[in-house]
């Protein structure tokens, strides 16, 4: 969730309508579960026999690349307040890469989840994986939307009707910030080593299905 330091701690805020629909509830649970949410994409990668060549590990590279670039300057802006499990936020974030798009961590991990699905050499199911990824974040969103509402009320729906939810849009004014890009290194160490041992796993798929 966007946090910005220009507002002032909230109270307890009573959950808004946009809270309390169907489709808000279900992303809760989706939101509290959300790092098992690459399980099932990466099972497919990696259990599905397939041939990677190497124009899937440069383009599936890129798409990491940008995808990891997308999300560090979220977390650089927001910090890791971003990470939370709670309902309790204390800011709203509305510079940097978050006047340009809602949500920049999860539209990085689509680019980083497909970049993996590219390297897997398991094409068919990339468009399986762009529509199970936009029912479940278009959900874990609902909810989220529905809690800055509660929370911030007005001042969240004027970001909000100034910022695109997905496809990110230059501003048109500018808004400076605060941004903590070593905070941001250090946090993503471990999803780094992530990386590396799914490259390794990868690797050794691609050996086991070439003898």
């Amino acid at each position: 969730m966007p946090t910005s330091p220009s507002s002032p701690p909230p109270t307890t805020a009573a959950p808004s309508a946009a809270e309390q629909t169907a489709s808000a509830r279900w992303g809760a649970v989706l939101f509290r579960n959300r790092s098992w949410l690459p399980v099932p994409f990466l099972l497919v990668a990696l259990l599905v026999p397939a041939h990677a060549t190497a124009a899937n590990w440069v383009v599936g590279a890129v798409l990491i690349v940008i995808g990891e670039w997308i999300r560090l300057a979220g977390v650089a802006a927001a910090g890791t307040v971003t990470r939370r499990r709670s309902r309790d936020v204390q800011r709203l974030v509305t510079y940097g890469i978050f006047r340009w798009v809602r949500n920049p961590l999860y539209v990085g991990n689509f680019f980083i989840w497909m970049g993996f699905v590219v390297i897997s050499g398991v094409l068919w199911f990339l468009p399986v994986a762009i529509v199970l990824f936009a029912a479940e974040y278009t959900l874990i969103v609902a909810y989220e939307e529905g809690v800055l509402e509660s929370i911030f009320g007005a001042e969240y729906l004027a970001y909000k009707r100034e910022t695109p939810r997905w496809i990110p849009r230059p501003p048109a004014q500018r808004e400076r910030g605060e941004h903590d890009w070593a905070e941001a290194w250090r946090s993503e160490i471990s999803t780094f080593l992530q990386y590396g041992a799914l490259v390794v796993l990868f690797v050794i798929k691609e050996r086991v299905w070439s003898r």
